[in-house]
């Protein structure tokens, strides 16, 4: 079930938006079970009432938190690499864009990570959609870099080897730090690609007969 939001006046979605970042850090620090509704009230700074009025329920409030980041990865990225011509550029410029939007929405995006299973079926396979699409992008340009010639476990592992890279950043980096999100984009972009370069010319080595 998708939520129509976009029927909603900016002013509604900001305030929406406000209450749901202050949910996702509270989240982040308590867990999503363990955060109450008047919890987000005290966070958000509104009252009870008026949480509810922009929200019906605490699955709702997880539900908007975890489809708007999705949506934020996924917005526009598939026409972004259209405009890249090789393989090698289009894994780096999507990982480059990934730890980006880490950075700049930390609490949202270990909310998806961490919480989002924790949604009612119907809430949860709109989200499951939408990281399989999201998934299914990366598994495309890998795809295209051995030329359609690798079994599809090997290409599901390897695309999963790349999320997994990106994704456990979650749990260690502080982009505060002085490793800027730029460095570690090309730090995982230069060590993931060169992985792949020694696994496919491994592939190509003929036996010994």
């Amino acid at each position: 079930m998708e939520k129509n939001w976009t029927e909603l006046s900016k002013k509604e979605l900001d305030k929406m938006e406000k209450i749901a970042k202050s949910a996702a850090k509270l989240f982040n620090e308590k867990g999503y079970l363990e955060t109450s509704m008047d919890d987000v009230s005290s966070a958000a700074r509104l009252s009870k009432g008026g949480i509810y009025h922009y929200f019906s329920s605490k699955n709702e409030i997880l539900f908007f938190i975890s489809s708007n980041f999705m949506d934020l990865l996924l917005g526009g990225l598939e026409e972004e690499l259209k405009k890249i011509e090789d393989c090698f550029p289009k894994i780096k410029y999507f990982i480059s864009r990934h730890i980006q939007f880490y950075a700049r929405y930390i609490s949202e995006a270990k909310t998806v990570i961490h919480e989002a299973h924790l949604l009612p079926p119907e809430y949860f396979k709109v989200i499951a959609d939408k990281e399989r699409q999201y998934h299914q992008i990366v598994s495309d340009i890998l795809f295209d870099y051995f030329e359609g010639n690798i079994p599809k476990d090997q290409l599901k592992t390897i695309a999963f080897i790349l999320f997994g890279t990106c994704n456990g950043i979650y749990y260690w980096y502080d982009p505060r730090g002085s490793i800027t999100p730029q460095n570690l984009s090309e730090i995982i972009g230069d060590i993931l690609c060169g992985g792949l370069r020694g696994f496919e010319k491994k592939r190509k080595i003929k036996p010994r007969s």
